[in-house]
């Protein structure tokens, strides 16, 4: 602005100079220079007309009301007798707009900030702009530390008036922080006020949370860090008296010196309520998180206001202000805390609103709603209808806004915004075994089928071992009590020998039905029953498959049949922050499953699961994972007056992407043995690197989230990189060992009823969430195996994440 009030002064003078002070009547008016400008466009701009008596003055006016129309750099007012000459230089139009070298300024945000300054393709050229322009971007490079960045716009002219602009940027580097010095601390040292610094000096390879280089903005929050952790120790009446920042004179170093008073520790003498408390004084009092006499604590103080605000805003008022003001006593070093609390006026939900669910039914979101229109504001209930919405798995982000209603001073409306996630994936998957081969799975899952919230899946899998259909169905709302409904039928032909498993086939079909019932928010049961039928057979008479089948009364069939009637219960803990990718929180499901006495097999099988996500960042951009699974399984009953077995077509295995990464699928665990008796009353074993899964099993997984490189901020929203080690046990607990090991294959012999027996793994994975669904890759390698395991380095599936 001052630059354009110089320039005005300086054509103004000029004016002046050249037409004198006399005054004339005006009985003509030529604008010459014109090219883009219309005559009568610049003629409406004048104050003067053909007539009017015109001095110095209105000469002044002239050249103040062209200039303000933004079209002109040059204006002259000259006369030549009776007629008013003006002459004038117009700003060129742009006529392209063009930057090199921005790396730290993405060129979307340059063009936004540009176009709200008016400088796009077609507008005039405003050369005053552009000099802004370039102070503001070297602005926000020296607050990044970037001492030595320059930015230059430069203005190719061209025919017909017209100019290309392009911004040139030269970044350079960042300054580095050379020092940093405290003055005035004496309670803590140096190196512990340091530690609690993000921006830091000598930084170790490994402290990857820290950052050498200066930025202004990080350094304000490290000050307001070191302020709430002298709040956190009692010293109340801390201060930074000053910050000095220096730069060495190559602008690549950077100095900080921070003048501290420390002031002196207090404690708590009494906490007292103040102002509007509805009724409510008992509860917020027991909201308070200390004891009197302890040493005063800023997050305290900011918890126990966060809870009246948290009291308030479920009775209904959604704008309490809550302020905590301290009396010192300075003799005693206490304090005394007033807590005043401005209640304001109970709000009433008039409308909820759903924005952003193109596909998603608005009754599928509505029933996840806990706050009922019409009912007051309940601060609790809106954030748990916003976890509900993150659960279901929909939806890539789900916000909630609190909307005034215009008019009404106790009215509000509930916006809830979504951004639908790919509810519906094509599973795919692709992987590569020394026994398995080359194997392809492929599938249509619909978790939010046509909107409706409901679950269609309809997969085939088929690959050197195996070939399955699959078709199921599940409503979530069957009524109105949130009980579900939902149904499975099945098709699977099996070919063990080609699985990395003993050779036997199995061709098996069956269905279920299956009813969930909320116990809570967070908990869920679920009731079903199923029937399935098997036909086995190319049985290999092993000894772990002949302990099964002796018990049945048949220790060589040519086929086993079995048609199993079977009753399963569930419970499910969900407590993730979202369905998509979260980063806070559990998942628990504990299943049970037993046939019903009078089925072929008479067994039962546990199974317990279980992910815990604990955020390591305060924006969870880095994430531990632990994830577990404990399974066992057995028979009961008696057949013959034999004990019953555990079926060997129900064994846990362990190796693969969802079990054990870096192993071959199915490949880590028990191996078939076989007994000859023809040269021993005892028999001699033979072991072989055949897997036979057991009846027993425990996964355990850590996992550690981070930032995806080299991934945009919204890309990060779709992408997960990982890296994890994996552990896995399975066991038999009903094998006979004999200590003296196999007559053949001994290296693949050990006592597969011992537990301790475990494989384990390390690695990387990268999870995507693709249009066709979550694509997932991965790299590991095996830390502990057996012989007999089979490695696989690289697994590639499409459909399925953790």
């Amino acid at each position: 602005m001052a630059i354009k009030k110089i320039l005005l002064a300086t054509l103004l003078a000029t004016s002046v100079s050249v037409n004198g002070a006399e005054k004339f009547v005006v009985q003509d008016i030529q604008i010459q220079g014109l090219q883009r400008v219309a005559l009568g466009a610049a003629l409406l701009r004048m104050p003067v007309r053909i007539g009017d008596t015109v001095d110095s003055q209105d000469v002044a006016q002239i050249i103040q009301a062209l200039y303000a129309s933004g079209n002109f750099e040059d204006i002259r007012v000259l006369r030549d007798g009776s007629a008013l000459v003006v002459q004038v230089q117009e700003r060129p139009t742009i006529a392209s707009v063009s930057f090199s070298g921005n790396k730290a300024i993405k060129q979307e945000q340059l063009q936004q900030n540009l176009e709200a300054s008016g400088i796009r393709v077609g507008e005039a050229l405003d050369r005053t702009t552009l000099s802004n322009i370039e102070k503001g971007l070297e602005d926000f490079y020296y607050s990044v530390g970037k001492y030595n960045a320059n930015v230059k716009a430069v203005v190719t002219p061209l025919p017909r008036n017209r100019a290309d602009l392009k911004f040139v940027f030269n970044e350079g580097v960042s300054a580095k922080i050379q020092q940093i010095n405290f003055i005035g601390n004496e309670v803590f040292s140096n190196e512990e006020l340091l530690s609690r610094f993000d921006l830091n000096v000598d930084l170790s390879w490994w402290n990857f949370l820290s950052d050498d280089k200066y930025q202004k903005q990080v350094l304000a929050a490290d000050i307001e860090g070191l302020r709430t952790f002298y709040l956190d120790r009692g010293y109340l009446k801390f201060r930074v008296e000053s910050t000095q920042v220096s730069i060495s004179p190559d602008k690549k170093g950077v100095y900080i010196t921070l003048n501290l008073n420390e002031g002196l520790p207090y404690t708590v003498k009494d906490v007292q309520f103040r102002g509007e408390l509805i009724g409510k004084e008992q509860e917020l009092r027991a909201l308070i998180p200390f004891e009197m006499g302890d040493t005063y604590q800023g997050s305290s103080v900011t918890q126990l206001e966060e809870g009246v605000k948290r009291v308030l805003g479920e009775a209904g008022y959604a704008y309490p202000q809550v302020q905590t003001i301290p009396e010192f006593d300075d003799e005693t070093q206490e304090v005394s805390l007033l807590v005043h609390v401005e209640a304001g006026k109970r709000m009433y939900v008039r409308d909820i609103r759903f924005i952003g669910n193109n596909t998603t039914r608005d009754e599928v979101l509505r029933r996840e709603m806990r706050q009922m229109e019409g009912s007051w504001l309940n601060s609790r209930a809106i954030d748990t209808g916003k976890a509900r919405l993150n659960r279901l798995g929909f939806f890539e982000t789900v916000d909630v806004q609190t909307v005034r209603v215009p008019g009404s001073d106790d009215q509000v409306d509930l916006v809830y915004s979504v951004k639908e996630a790919n509810s519906g994936s094509i599973n795919f998957g692709v992987g590569y075994g020394t026994e398995s081969g080359v194997s392809f799975t492929v599938g249509l899952t619909q978790d939010n089928f046509m909107g409706s919230g409901d679950r269609v899946s309809v997969s085939a899998t088929t690959n050197d071992y195996q070939q399955n259909v699959t078709l199921e169905y599940r409503d979530p709302y069957w009524n109105i009590d949130g009980v579900s409904l939902g149904g499975r039928v099945f098709y699977n032909k099996f070919e063990a020998s080609e699985a990395g498993i003993v050779d036997y086939t199995n061709q098996s079909y069956g269905t279920g039905l299956t009813w969930g019932f909320p116990f809570d928010e967070l908990n869920r049961f679920e009731f079903g029953v199923g029937y399935t039928h098997n036909k086995i057979g190319n049985l290999t008479p092993y000894l772990q498959v002949e302990q099964f089948l002796c018990n049945l009364g048949d220790c060589n069939p040519d086929n086993l049949i079995t048609d199993d009637f079977d009753i399963n219960v569930a419970w499910t803990r969900n407590n993730l922050n979202r369905g998509y990718f979260p980063t806070a929180g559990n998942h628990q499901r504990a299943f049970a499953k037993m046939t019903v006495p009078g089925s072929d097999a008479q067994y039962f099988k546990l199974q317990y699961d279980v992910r815990q996500y604990i955020p390591l960042t305060k924006k969870h951009e880095f994430t531990l994972l632990l994830r577990g699974r404990l399974g066992y399984g057995n028979g009961y009953g008696k057949t013959d007056g034999k004990d019953n077995l555990y079926p060997f077509y129900e064994n846990f295995y362990a190796g693969g992407f969802t079990t054990l990464r870096g192993f071959g699928s199915n490949s880590a665990g028990p191996k078939a043995v076989y007994r000859d008796y023809s040269g021993s009353n005892n028999g001699n074993d033979t072991a072989t690197d055949d897997s036979v899964g057991g009846n027993a099993i425990a996964l355990a997984s850590m996992e550690l989230i981070v930032p995806t490189p080299f991934a945009s901020d919204e890309a990060r929203s779709q992408v997960r990189t990982s890296l994890f080690i994996d552990m896995a046990s399975v066991w038999d607990t009903e094998f006979d060992y004999r200590s003296g090991g196999a007559s053949y294959g001994n290296r693949y012999y050990y006592d597969y009823s011992d537990p301790s027996k475990y494989r384990s793994s390390y690695g990387v994975a990268l999870q995507w969430m693709s249009p066709m669904g979550p694509l997932v890759f991965s790299l590991a390698k095996p830390i502990k195996k057996y012989d007999g395991d089979n490695e696989e380095f690289f697994t590639f599936t499409i459909g399925r994440t953790f």
